[in-house]
């Protein structure tokens, strides 16, 4: 039976190929990318110990393994606190048995009051789950323009893989679905986000699920939405970890002169005011 740490193990091995690392191309492979004596003799390890890790049938390789591992695939940071992760859940140390509790949707005070400095900014407090907890009114001009805050308790990665709107909302719909399904590995906890991703996974079908074990770390390039106004826009994000309440605040802001005067424009309507939604 595969693991999560197995399952990326496997994924980033497949997606490198040899020449990137300056290994000799052996011909036909069964496979694309590394082989596993590849990545076993980089990290200085044996191939039927890499197999045991992949298959999961040694679920606690040690702390030099891992980093050995991560060296031999070469991965980036992001990717690296990312194995750990998976490392961590492999091993046990992180365990859902019984349903949580829901997670909590409040937001501190100091953390709506520094929303409110931000205005009119598109900025927003999310959590992992997509959650959109609270939000300024440039953010329900830009991102709620498509339906995303239409629900009572938004949720963007719900809005993502079960809204036929999102598609064209969204015009890079796929990498933001990736962007959705790959943060759910983050929290806020692994009960909470195996409970979120088992009740969505039979709205959203293959699309959601066929993502979840890719473990491809999302580059977070800028975000385009078609926004139904008439512009597409292009926007960069800026986040700042809560990390003590599991959530994000995130400021979008243009990426360029084009989507600076459309942002304007649009907030340039009727007054609204900043709004918590717990």
């Amino acid at each position: 039976m595969g693991t999560p740490l197995g399952d990326f193990l496997r994924a980033r091995r497949d997606s490198i190929q040899p020449a990137s690392l300056g290994l000799p191309d052996h011909g036909r492979r069964r496979s694309p990318g590394l082989r596993r004596a590849d990545v076993a003799v980089r990290a200085g390890i044996s191939v039927e110990y890499l197999t045991r890790i992949e298959q999961g049938r040694d679920r606690h390789p040690s702390p030099a393994v891992v980093n050995a591992l991560a060296d031999a695939l070469s991965l980036d940071p992001a990717e690296r606190n990312h194995l750990r992760y998976l490392t961590k859940i492999t091993g046990g140390e992180c365990t859902a048995h019984a349903r949580p509790a829901p997670v909590s949707r409040s937001v501190r005070p100091a953390v709506l009051e520094t929303l409110r400095l931000l205005e009119p900014a598109v900025a927003a407090v999310t959590n992992r789950l997509g959650d959109v907890l609270a939000h300024t009114p440039g953010y329900a001009a830009v991102l709620g323009a498509g339906g995303l805050l239409d629900a009572e308790e938004p949720n963007l990665t719900r809005y993502v893989f079960t809204d036929p709107r999102a598609r064209e909302f969204f015009p890079d719909w796929g990498h933001v679905a990736d962007e959705q399904a790959f943060d759910l590995w983050l929290g806020p906890s692994v009960e909470t986000a195996a409970w979120f991703t088992s009740d969505l996974a039979a709205a959203a079908g293959p699309e959601f699920t066929r993502r979840l074990n890719r473990h491809l770390v999302p580059d977070r390039a800028a975000l385009r939405i078609a926004h139904p106004s008439g512009p597409l826009l292009s926007l960069t994000r800026e986040t700042l970890e809560l990390s003590d309440d599991a959530q994000q605040l995130t400021v979008h802001l243009p990426a360029d002169e084009a989507t600076a005067r459309a942002v304007t424009q649009l907030l340039d309507g009727p007054p609204r005011h900043l709004k918590a939604l717990a």
